[in-house]
């Protein structure tokens, strides 16, 4: 326990506030039905962790984790909602 750090959780959520006006304060952003929730939440961890080259890695998390190889477009990321 003396090496647990939330700071990795806390910099998520962060993160997570500031790009989702979902998870604002005072906003008429919100969804109605949990369905629409989760796949706001999905599609943004998706572009964050796919689509976004991190300034600090050079890459995409995903990348750097060894899942994929190469920037995911927003064209891949729509083909994968058509399979549903």
């Amino acid at each position: 326990m003396a090496h647990v750090s939330t700071s990795y959780t806390e910099r998520q959520n962060l993160t997570m506030r500031m790009s989702m006006h979902r998870f604002t304060r005072l906003t008429n952003a919100f969804s109605k039905k949990i369905e629409n929730h989760e796949a706001a939440i999905a599609l943004h961890f998706m572009h964050y962790n796919f689509c976004c080259v991190h300034q600090t890695l050079r890459v995409t998390p995903a990348m750097e984790a060894g899942i994929a190889d190469h920037v995911w477009s927003l064209e891949e990321v729509i083909t994968l909602l058509g399979d549903n």
